[in-house]
């Protein structure tokens, strides 16, 4: 274990204890199925908007995101750009419809009680399929996140990462469990914010350090011109119409994401999401 400062330990330990305390606080909030689930559909917009994204986004944008643009340089921007692409379509087309039926349809406070609904699937085939389809590979994707909480103590600590990605789930579960969609809203508010002020500061301290913007370019570009042409990929080689398509994909994704869509079905109103 490699010796850190207190400051930086007792950092971890109060922004751990605060998203326990927000659990805490949830679980004060909650009393109904529909609480546990949906918040009772109390989102105000701006915590709809940084869960929604800050759950999308979580640590795949703060260490996957940038670690694919430093290997590989501006053709990464390909990627980001089919992101927002897809972020705004699913805001413009999915949020509004998708709150307001959700709602009408028997209050369906999950996708899969949704498509029964919507459907009039009398023999739940849809409802069975789609919560075995979203259990299946959540496994999968909750999984990454608990990894990435491991690597990022790990990183920052010098912890052993199993013991790191231990703690880091256990008090992911628990805030979750005693709190339900609340809790984790909630805490999406805090780590959107504390990611975006994150990446600001890296960019803005990174260019500084370099000497200024001119300069970080002119070092990327000592060190492989080839990295500041979106054109070429991570191997060297020219992307072509398909590479850069199949960059660009990653967002038709967005407006499938179950965990995205539950922030939606969660705000107060769809005037709430203009």
């Amino acid at each position: 274990m490699i010796e850190r400062p207190a400051y930086i330990l007792a950092t971890i330990v109060v922004y751990m204890g605060v998203r326990l305390l927000l659990g805490f606080i949830a679980w004060r909030r909650t009393s109904t199925l529909s609480d546990f689930i949906l918040g009772g559909r109390s989102l105000g917009s701006w915590v709809t908007a940084f869960s929604a994204q800050a759950t999308d986004m979580s640590g795949w944008l703060l260490m996957g995101l940038p670690g694919l643009a430093y290997a590989s340089g501006f053709d990464a921007v390909w990627m980001a750009g089919g992101l927002i692409v897809g972020t705004w379509a699913n805001w413009r087309f999915i949020a509004r419809p998708l709150r307001v039926r959700t709602e009408q349809l028997n209050n369906a406070l999950t996708l899969p009680d949704y498509f029964e609904y919507r459907f009039a699937d009398a023999s739940r085939a849809l409802r069975t399929i789609s919560a075995l389809l979203i259990l299946v590979f959540f496994i999968f994707y909750t999984s990454s996140g608990f990894v990435a909480s491991g690597r990022l103590f790990q990183a920052l600590f010098g912890l052993e990462y199993v013991p790191a990605m231990f703690w880091g789930t256990i008090v992911m579960l628990a805030y979750t469990f005693f709190g339900g969609f609340l809790a984790v809203s909630w805490s999406d508010v805090l780590q959107g914010t504390l990611m975006f002020v994150a990446l600001v500061l890296v960019a803005v301290l990174g260019m500084a350090l370099a000497g200024g913007v001119s300069e970080t370019f002119a070092a990327i570009a000592a060190r492989s011109p080839e990295l500041l042409d979106p054109s070429i990929g991570d191997a060297g080689e020219a992307l072509g119409l398909i590479g850069i398509a199949s960059l660009v994909a990653w967002g038709l994704g967005y407006p499938g994401q179950p965990h995205i869509l539950a922030r939606f079905m969660a705000i107060k109103s769809a005037e709430h999401l203009k």
